[in-house]
């Protein structure tokens, strides 16, 4: 992936993050009108639409406020190479995140803050008790178990469609348009931003519905960024924003994990439980520091050098 700013598009960052945050928010009035919040029945509807609108953001920005000649390549839709380029980050972007919320698990047991059930699913069992599949009831722990498994690895290739709308915002433009900053404060920036985009739904009780608001907050920026710089890493390396959006998808799927390995009577905190909680934080650090010791944060980008005459370019890497 190469950039060719200098400098940031001040009118064009500041007009995305307007763009996302103002539509957003105000898709989340019904919850409060309501007076139902997150119980509201079209509560899953609002939170869906809500992710939509960082992608109509970028899209208006890139189109008609700071228009890029090249829309969809400037918001890594495409490639050049297209997918032959990054396949091989499909992997990473799919078994990455049930592996991460996995060791984060560990990490909390280890802890001692996560009561866990490994064998057992007790805690899954407890939760879902006479859940139904099709027309026969699941009595079988471990039938249960697996069924919940299949849906992390397998369904949750249906969490990257609203995944996309997120994506294709934060990381598919708002991320590159920073990288003048430098790659960690365009990590952190875009990081902060994200976190706080999520203010009307945190107050609701969303993630974090056992805290203090003040810090729900808090915690939410300090889990975006973390999760941002992976995400941002998948971006850079690839030039594509798909495998972010298969990343962010299966890190939604894999939240029920902490529930399926959890021990009955002990119910999951996410502010100190799975990637959201401080425990998942240490995972993902550690994600972030192997990735450094690797020699592949930050990504070495392909920034155009005007050559020695006119019309002739010459590429550096930085």
């Amino acid at each position: 992936m190469s950039t060719e700013q200098d400098r940031v598009d001040v009118r064009g960052a500041v007009s995305f993050v307007a763009l996302a945050y103002a539509p957003a928010w105000l898709v989340t009035l019904p919850l409060w009108l309501t007076g139902e919040g997150l119980t509201w029945a079209w509560a899953p509807l609002v939170l869906t639409v809500m992710m939509f609108m960082p992608a109509v953001a970028a899209l208006v920005v890139n189109k008609w406020i700071s228009p890029k000649p090249k829309l969809l390549r400037s918001l890594g839709i495409t490639n050049p190479g297209g997918i032959k380029t990054w396949w091989r980050y499909i992997l990473v972007a799919w078994l990455g995140p049930p592996l991460v919320m996995l060791l984060a698990l560990v990490i909390g047991y280890m802890l001692g803050v996560y009561k866990a059930d490994w064998t057992g699913f007790s805690g899954l069992v407890e939760q879902v008790g006479g859940a139904v599949v099709g027309e026969e009831q699941l009595k079988s722990p471990g039938a249960l178990a697996l069924f919940q498994i299949v849906q992390v690895f397998l369904l949750g290739w249906l969490r990257i469609v609203p995944a996309l709308g997120e994506e294709l915002g934060w990381r598919g433009y708002l991320t590159p348009a920073l990288l003048p900053l430098g790659q960690p404060g365009a990590f952190l920036t875009t990081g902060v931003l994200w976190g706080l985009w999520h203010a009307p739904v945190l107050i609701l009780g969303y993630n974090y519905p056992t805290v203090p608001i003040v810090v729900a907050f808090i915690m939410m920026v300090c889990f975006c960024t973390l999760v941002g710089v992976v995400l941002g890493w998948l971006r850079l390396a690839t030039g594509s924003v798909w495998p972010p959006v298969i990343a962010h998808g299966f890190l939604n799927a894999s939240a029920g994990l902490a529930t399926l390995f959890s021990q009955a009577g002990h119910p999951v905190d996410n502010a100190s439980v799975g990637l959201l909680g401080w425990t998942g934080w240490i995972a993902l650090a550690l994600v972030i520091l192997v990735l450094v010791m690797f020699g592949k944060l930050p990504v070495r980008l392909e920034k155009p050098k005007v050559g020695i005459s006119r019309g002739v370019n010459r590429r550096s890497r930085r």
